[in-house]
This record gives C-alpha cells, sequence and structure tokens, in this order.
C-alpha cells in the first residue's frame, strides 16, 4: 500500500505538473501572439511615404494594402501637366522597387474599392500587420480610426529635398514638370480647402520629418523609432497610469506648475491628487497663495506655501488603510524631499515619475534607505520625430 501511495502520488504530482505545463505554455503562447497592427501612412509629395511603407514590409512582415480613390474625388484629380496624386504615389512605389532590384508586388489581391471592404478584409486576418499610403481624405481616415489597431503617421520633408526626389524618380510624366509647377501642385495636394491633405496630418500620432538621403540610414533610424510598439495602440499599465497622472493635473490650480498624481494598487486606482491650494480657499491662479503668486524661486519661501502637492492631495485622499501594501504611486514629476517622507511613512512600494525635479538626488536617497523603488518611465516617442536626429545607439 505504500508503494501505492507514493506512486499515485507521484503519477497525481506529474499530472498536475504536465496540467500546468500546459498552462504556462498557453500564457506563453499568448504573450508571442501578434496583434494586428494596421499604419497608415500620410503626407506631401515625396515626402517618404512609400519607402517607409516598404521598409515596414521588408524589415517588420508588413503587407501593403491599396485603396482606390472614389471616382470625382479632387484629391487624386489632375493638378498640373497631367500629373495625378495616384500617379504620383505608383511613380514611388516604382521607383522603390527600382532601387530594391525586384518586381513590384503583385496588388490585385491587396487593392480595395471601399474603405469597408478593406477594414473587413484586416479585421479578419488580426494576426498580421497591414500598411497603406492611400488615405485621402477626412471619412476615409475616420473609418480607420474606429479600429484600435490602427495608427495614423504622417511623413513630411521640406519642399527643396521634395524636388529633388521628385527629380530624381524614375518613369517620371513625358512633358517635364518646373519646379514652379511642382511648387503649385505640392500646395493643392496639402492645402486645398475640399481635399487638401493638411487636415489629415495635423491628425496624426506620430509626424516624422524625414530628410534622409541615404536609405541604409533612414532604415536604421525607423528601427531604433520602433514604429512597431504595441504600446501605441493600447498603452501599457505604466503609460494608462501616467496619461491619468497628467489628465489629473490639468485640474491643478497652482500658477507655478502643473502636477499630477495616480495611486494606485493591483492595477486598480486608490486616489488622484493634483497640487493646488486646499478646499475652501482661493485657487493659487487666482491669488490663494502669497508665496506663488510673489514668483519666488524654486526651494524658496515653502514654509508659507499653502499649496498642496499632488501627491499630498493623493496620499490624504487614500488614508493609510487603503494603501497597503505593493501600492504605485504614479506622479508626472519626481516627488520632493518633503513629500517623499510622506511617502514612505505610508507604506508605497514603488514610485513612477516622467519629469524629473530639482531634488531628484534626495528623493532618490530617501526612498533608497526606506527600500522604495524609485523609476522614471518613458513612453514611445510620439508627436514630431526628426528622423536624422535620432541617436543610433
Amino acid at each position: 500500500m505504500g508503494i501505492y501511495k507514493t506512486s499515485h502520488h507521484t503519477s497525481s504530482h506529474n499530472w498536475r505538473s504536465k496540467n500546468c505545463n500546459k498552462g504556462f505554455r498557453k500564457l506563453w503562447d499568448k504573450k508571442k501572439v501578434k496583434k494586428v497592427m494596421f499604419i497608415g501612412l500620410c503626407g506631401g509629395i515625396c515626402a517618404g511615404k512609400s519607402t517607409i511603407a516598404q521598409y515596414l514590409v521588408e524589415h517588420h512582415g508588413f503587407t501593403h494594402l491599396y485603396l482606390r480613390p472614389e471616382q470625382g474625388n479632387k484629391s487624386s484629380a489632375h493638378i498640373t501637366n497631367g500629373v495625378s496624386t495616384e500617379e504620383s504615389e505608383n511613380v514611388e512605389e516604382n521607383s522603390i522597387a527600382l532601387r530594391q532590384k525586384s518586381k513590384p508586388q503583385s496588388q490585385s489581391r491587396y487593392t480595395f474599392t471601399s474603405t469597408t471592404d478593406l477594414l473587413d478584409f484586416v479585421t479578419k486576418r488580426w494576426r498580421e500587420r497591414w500598411v497603406t499610403t492611400n488615405i485621402y481624405t477626412e471619412s476615409i481616415l475616420d473609418a480607420l480610426l474606429r479600429r484600435p489597431f490602427f495608427i495614423l503617421v504622417s511623413v513630411d520633408a521640406p519642399v527643396s529635398i521634395r524636388w529633388k526626389r521628385f527629380q530624381a524618380r524614375p518613369n517620371t510624366p513625358s512633358t517635364p514638370i518646373t519646379l514652379e509647377d511642382f511648387l503649385l501642385r505640392s500646395d493643392q495636394h496639402l492645402y486645398d480647402p475640399e481635399h487638401g491633405l493638411q487636415s489629415l496630418i495635423s491628425r496624426a500620432t506620430i509626424r516624422l520629418l524625414n530628410t534622409s538621403s541615404d536609405l541604409a540610414h533612414l532604415y536604421a533610424t525607423l528601427g531604433k523609432l520602433d514604429l512597431t510598439n504595441e504600446d501605441r495602440l493600447r498603452p501599457s499599465w505604466d503609460q494608462y497610469f501616467m496619461q491619468l497622472a497628467s489628465l489629473a493635473a490639468q485640474r491643478s490650480n497652482c500658477m507655478k506648475r502643473r502636477v499630477g498624481c495616480v495611486l494606485v494598487r493591483e492595477k486598480r486606482v486608490i486616489s488622484t491628487g493634483y497640487n493646488g491650494t486646499p478646499r475652501g480657499l482661493l485657487n493659487c491662479g487666482e491669488g490663494g497663495c502669497s508665496r506663488c503668486n510673489e514668483g519666488q524661486g524654486s526651494g524658496v519661501g515653502l514654509g508659507t506655501c499653502l499649496c498642496l502637492h499632488a501627491e499630498e492631495n493623493a496620499l490624504l485622499e487614500a488614508g493609510r488603510e487603503r494603501v497597503r501594501e505593493n501600492a504605485i504611486l504614479y506622479c508626472d514629476t519626481c516627488p520632493c524631499l518633503t513629500c517623499s517622507i510622506k511617502i514612505v511613512q505610508v507604506g508605497i512600494s514603488e514610485v513612477v515619475y516622467s519629469q524629473g525635479y530639482s531634488m531628484d538626488a534626495e528623493t532618490a536617497a530617501v526612498f533608497g534607505q526606506a527600500g522604495i523603488k524609485l523609476r522614471q518611465f518613458i513612453p514611445p516617442a510620439n508627436g514630431l520625430i526628426h528622423l536624422e536626429k535620432q541617436s543610433l545607439y
């Protein structure tokens, strides 16, 4: 019986181990599953849209999708000397193929006549990655933006550089285009009151300034930028809570600076706070704090300041009993020395900040002694990005 019990225990243990391993494998496989990502590229003529699309195809496994412009759409109508925007983009795609010494990708399977058909196609293939340069109107963009896996990236370059690129294209129109013609065409492409693309460019999450003349260097800078970072589609927990802290900062009534804070435990918000005068007092920005209103320098006259700091507000709102273990404090500015002492006393386990402050070293020393983890969060780069300024090391 003893042997039987041992054997049964071992068998049971092995069964549990196998099932645990299966569970871990499922979790691991879940982490490795690719999520659909659809990047839309828009911008000026010869800004580099198709080149960047080709980079995504070659280096990140994207597939280029094509959307035919609707009939009568002036954005693809003839502008100058019989050359259309659509033809211009086709020339750029052909020039890329020649540079790469390869045949252009077959477009028939990936060409669509409506945005609805294109989105249906992409949605059903949710483990694949897609890119398009054919965003002609705001109605097309509005439809694409409804999908949480879509992100708009604009590409631009100085007009002098775009003109040189245009001149260097193969398969240029039989009728020569002068610089003046190109400028008129470029202006209409971007600033036409009804169909100009500037309104689309202004809505881009990432705005790339592409002045590169070397394809290898452009590809290297794009690799450093990490366009395929999925945190841009769905923010990580750090980014999510830091954005909440930044939103809280918008409620600040302090005239010196805006600071927001979020207190979190087990990925749930316990409290929020922002800096400013206490309830019942006149707002700082309306004359409620003489120290701030007099414009004294950083660290001067703090004993007379009536403004509560964002961290203090969040801690007071939460209370010691709600904080408990493993609470994390997110603040868009590194806490000052005074706040750091209170953070230690309440029992915060970790502090995450975005921007530095004048007392970072002192704060880090206090947290180090108390065993509190302090780290800076840097989100993926968005907004205007000059690719030539991207560090490659």
